[in-house]
């Protein structure tokens, strides 16, 4: 599933190459993804110029002077830009076309979202957490915020109303390098402790953001191009390897019905 770096990346792509750019023509190929995609849409994108490009949590939003349009990638999504005349591919559900490029949205497994917004409020945004790269994820912002919290802490940091886009692979790589045991119940660590996830977390994903994201099967950048973070991963799909640090076995156990990758030695 794509995370925030890919998300981030994909919204930075789109910036590069479509904004100021005047929508010619909406294509409703397949519209029914995880919420069916109003067909209103294709009157309401007709001949409207994209101000910007904006991401909360993993949701990307296309800024129109009134309105937006919110895509989130859901599991297997993606948005590449193309030349006009390239021809389709299996799963494009919904293109934009502009004066010589076409953007598609392709989903292979249609678990993705697309809605437009007369103004920025949806159910869907409105009760995110704190976006992990901005100052209101400060120092004490886990520690305060986890101190009620019975789960373990892969789960209270992986929780969207805490904070958004720390998802499966970034968590676990974080807290490996935290030196924390994904088991760890939230509110039984310290708050010195979390001041380093918190460091960590912040290090891992502008990393992943750098290498253009994490490409395990289906995510590629705008361009079509793969990330390259998979070749970072100290602990994410490295079951029965040795540890970076210590050379002991990474182990791969169940949480919230999601691998969690970890040192036993490292992560206590």
């Amino acid at each position: 599933m794509p995370e925030l770096p890919e998300v981030e990346i994909t919204k930075n792509g789109l910036e590069m190459l479509l904004s100021k750019k005047t929508i010619t023509k909406v294509q409703i190929f397949n519209p029914n993804l995880r919420w069916k995609v109003d067909q209103s849409i294709i009157s309401k994108l007709d001949n409207k110029t994209i101000d910007s490009f904006s991401r909360r949590g993993k949701y990307i939003l296309f800024n129109f002077d009134k309105g937006h349009l919110m895509i989130h990638l859901g599991m297997s999504g993606k948005i590449n830009v193309v030349d006009i005349n390239q021809p389709l591919e299996k799963h494009d559900h919904f293109l934009l076309h502009f004066d010589n490029k076409v953007m598609r949205f392709n989903d292979p497994r249609r678990f993705g979202s697309i809605f437009y917004l007369d103004r920025l409020s949806h159910e869907l945004i409105d009760k995110l957490g704190v976006e992990p790269l901005e100052d209101s994820f400060d120092k004490n912002y886990l520690f305060e915020n986890s101190r009620n919290k019975t789960q373990n802490v892969k789960a209270f940091i992986m929780d969207s109303k805490i904070v958004v886009g720390v998802g499966n692979i970034y968590a676990c790589e974080s807290l490996y390098k935290a030196g924390i045991n994904p088991k760890t119940i939230a509110n039984k660590i310290s708050k010195q402790r979390y001041i380093n996830l918190t460091n960590n977390i912040r290090e891992v994903l502008r990393k992943a953001i750098k290498a253009g994201g994490t490409t395990l099967q289906d995510f590629t950048k705008v361009d079509g191009k793969p990330g390259y973070f998979s070749q970072e991963l100290a602990v994410y799909g490295r079951e029965n390897e040795k540890c970076y640090n210590c050379n002991g076995k990474i182990k791969r156990i169940i949480q919230n019905q999601r691998s969690t990758f970890y040192c036993p030695k490292c992560q206590k």
